[in-house]
């Protein structure tokens, strides 16, 4: 089932689920590109193809907003807005107790191995590194775990996952990245919270919110 959280003439949003993939891989697995184009066929009745350009991806074990471009117009306007750093996202993550900071900036150096499909931080730079910085705060103590909130300044491959990791506090459940234990559905607790652009045709602000997934640590950190 897809769960849409907004939708015009020119964006859909949607709330990923733990599992899906955005876009085709060699796995054979559908992707969500082709559900939701399925969405749109459906619901107005469109002949022949549609068209979705795919903006920004989420980790298949991740949850939360991914946006579509439902126009080419979009699709090169939103497209821009991503390379000029004029988005935000800000993710939640669901990590160890003994986190001990309540708000700071993580900066390192993270190295890709396509090979194995993992990122590697490192303090300083090294030969084909890129800068990574995210900001936090935590938001919510748990039982045994707390939630903070992620703010990125940089996108890089797994660079939440690979750096939380590199300071000690692995994401719940991401076993790739040293979580002591995984999750019985196999989902990580990282989960894209919300997303903020300027509409590609109006330029107005908006910032479009996902609820995360249906589970008890995610109801603990919605309770007031």
């Amino acid at each position: 089932m897809l769960e849409i959280i907004y939708e015009d003439n020119h964006l859909i949003a949607v709330n990923k689920r733990p599992g899906d993939l955005v876009q085709g891989d060699k796995t054979g697995d559908l992707p969500l590109v082709e559900k939701v184009k399925s969405y749109i066929k459906k619901k107005y009745n469109k002949p022949g193809s549609v068209f979705l350009g795919v903006i920004h991806r989420l980790d298949r074990p991740t949850s939360g907003v991914v946006i579509f471009a439902r126009t080419s117009k979009a699709l090169t306007r939103i497209n821009q807005q991503f390379k000029d750093r004029e988005t935000q996202k800000k993710y939640w993550a669901i990590v160890d107790e003994s986190f001990d900071s309540n708000s700071g900036t993580l900066t390192h150096w993270l190295k890709r191995n396509s090979k194995i499909n993992k990122s590697y931080a490192h303090r300083l730079e090294i030969i084909d590194s890129k800068k990574g910085i995210l900001h936090y705060k935590k938001i919510k103590n748990l039982n045994r775990y707390c939630v903070l909130e992620i703010t990125l300044e940089t996108g890089r491959h797994h660079q939440i996952r690979s750096q939380l990791s590199f300071v000690g506090y692995p994401i719940k459940g991401d076993l790739k990245y040293n979580a002591k234990r995984s999750n019985p559905d196999h989902s990580i607790d990282l989960h894209a919270r919300s997303l903020t652009i300027f509409h590609p045709t109006t330029k107005v602000i908006m910032t479009i919110i996902a609820k995360p997934p249906i589970k008890p640590q995610w109801n603990f950190a919605l309770s007031d």
